[in-house]
């Protein structure tokens, strides 16, 4: 009798997690830190200082991040309670074309965008990195395409391979950021620190609206992992710790490194101090961290906008990931990163729409819910309003009043359109 070999790729996409297959918070906590440890982190981080004090700038970083997680907590719970993605478990919210037109198209542009930016940023910085330590030049369209590859084959193998990646990177990252901030302090930076009072204009609303920015995809997409949560409590203690202290340390290094040593760059910083190759390592396996789940991500999206076959999610993710290295080389990518900015206005009301229609609404019954035939006009209509709040606000922090109109729009068109071909919670005569 032949036994069957297990594939190690990850064959669950769209399907519901069988509870055989259910993770430990902490081993998804873990990918959550990889993600958010990660070079732009290091650059929100400066953005954030830039117009606040040192205090107000933590401050500010716990502010933005606890809003991305309460978010986080929601939609995760979602995710563990029915076993989707986030992709299928926003179907009731907007329908299931509706999600496929709207969400899916936006999560696979944004995180194949992102693919490719960081891919550049990090295959640009390991180029400069050899030339000026080493005197080694390496063209910068191979450096894209040996890191982006290398990073891809971690997205293609799913969560088990990128769970093995985060439980050794993380606490890697830790250690190298902290000493790197150590460094900084110990030549005077502690000083410098102290006595900071930022030259550019900023002040709280926008250092917390920066940090939130930084992070709110995560929230969007938290589901792809959490669907792997034992149970709602599980999913958000994952965010929670996860997130959290992570997410808050790397944007507190980046606003120690640029105060202290007037650049957020971590790979120019430890070539200042006469440590390059640690300064590459760490450049490395932030990115790493941070791309797997970019790639990872975009390929769940694509398979639900083509509605594919489970089985397809790893050659689909390797096609996203070849496009993101694609548009990296060259830079070209650098052209459109304002367009990426842009989409993440769209992604926080995807967010609260979702929230609203399982929280609110649908009182958190995973019994209940099924996706929506079709388009849910409801949901797209509060989620457009919500947009358009996101964009325009300028007076408080945009993302929480778009969440805000979004959830109260939608509850409302609920509550007074009574139509069963419109509203999913309306039952038939």
């Amino acid at each position: 009798m032949t036994e069957t070999k297990k594939s190690h790729v990850e064959t669950i996409t769209l399907e519901q997690v069988p509870a055989s297959e259910k993770k430990s918070w902490p081993s998804i906590a873990f990918i959550w830190a990889g993600n958010v440890i990660c070079v732009p982190a290091l650059m929100v981080g400066a953005m954030v200082s830039a117009g606040l004090n040192f205090k107000d700038s933590i401050l500010a970083m716990f502010i933005g991040y606890g809003i991305v997680v309460v978010l986080m907590m929601l939609i995760a719970a979602q995710s563990a309670q029915t076993g989707r993605p986030t992709a299928v478990a926003v179907s009731r919210a907007l329908g299931d074309r509706g999600s496929q037109l709207t969400l899916s198209l936006i999560i696979t542009i944004s995180m194949v965008g992102w693919y490719g930016y960081q891919t550049i940023v990090c295959a640009s910085s390991f180029c400069s990195l050899m030339e000026s330590s080493f005197g080694i030049g390496i063209p910068e369209w191979l450096s894209c395409i040996i890191w982006g590859g290398l990073m891809l084959i971690t997205a293609f193998y799913g969560i088990g391979l990128t769970k093995i990646l985060n439980i050794v990177s993380v606490p890697l990252l830790f250690i190298f950021l902290i000493y790197g901030v150590s460094i900084v302090l110990g030549d005077g930076g502690s000083a410098v620190l102290s006595a900071y009072e930022p030259a550019g204009e900023g002040g709280m609303m926008l250092g917390i609206t920066i940090s939130v920015g930084g992070f709110i995809s995560g929230a969007a997409t938290c589901g792809d992992y959490n669907r792997y949560s034992k149970d709602g409590k599980s999913a958000a203690l994952s965010c929670l710790f996860g997130v959290i202290p992570a997410g808050v340390g790397a944007l507190a290094c980046g606003a120690v490194l640029s105060i202290c040593s007037g650049d957020s760059d971590i790979t120019v910083m430890f070539s200042n101090v006469g440590l390059p190759a640690l300064g590459m390592l760490v450049l490395i396996l932030a990115t790493w961290t941070t791309n797997v789940g970019n790639a990872y991500s975009a390929g769940i999206a694509a398979v639900n906008i083509f509605k594919l076959k489970d089985d397809k999610r790893a050659i689909v993710t390797a096609i996203c990931g070849i496009i993101g290295i694609l548009i990296s080389l060259g830079g070209i990518v650098y052209y459109f990163v304002d367009f990426l900015s842009i989409l993440s206005y769209l992604i926080t009301p995807i967010c609260a729409v979702l929230i609203a229609d399982y929280w609110v609404v649908g009182r958190g019954k995973s019994e209940g819910w099924k996706p929506f035939p079709g388009v849910n006009w409801l949901g797209v209509i509060a989620w457009l309003c919500g947009a358009v709040t996101t964009y325009f606000d300028k007076f408080f922090v945009p993302e929480l009043i778009g969440i805000a109109v979004t959830i109260i729009i939608y509850w409302i068109l609920c509550t007074i359109v009574k139509s069963p071909k419109l509203n999913p919670f309306a039952k038939e005569a």
